[in-house]
């Protein structure tokens, strides 16, 4: 996994909602070797951490020649931003492209709602 860089919090006494999204995700699709293009929308109550954009980006783009499931892909990239960031909550939708006819959308969540 590319390093995902975080600063400081400038406001860690609040809870707020960060939103990220990156409309030009790519990873390949394991059985068809065909790219799989989503927009990946993250949102997250920061606490200690913030993730730094640039390296997001980079991280996000890591996945670009990986082969592996929509399902798969979106659990890994909430688990090991948690694990870059520990926010107090965090939710990472998935919006893939359509493909023979059928458009996925998969949501993954950690902590307690907001």
């Amino acid at each position: 996994m590319p390093h995902v860089e975080t600063f400081t919090n400038p406001a860690p006494h609040r809870d707020y909602v960060i939103t990220h999204i990156c409309p030009e995700f790519t990873s390949v699709c394991p059985k068809t070797g065909q790219p799989d293009f989503a927009t990946i929308e993250l949102e997250y109550i920061p606490d200690q951490l913030c993730l730094e954009l640039k390296a997001l980006k980079l991280y996000y783009y890591s996945f670009r020649n990986e082969g592996i499931y929509y399902e798969a892909v979106t659990n890994r990239i909430l688990d090991e931003l948690i694990e870059t960031c520990s926010p107090r909550w965090m939710r990472i939708t998935a919006n893939f492209n359509v493909r023979g006819g059928i458009e996925s959308v998969i949501v993954v969540e950690s902590g307690p709602q907001p």
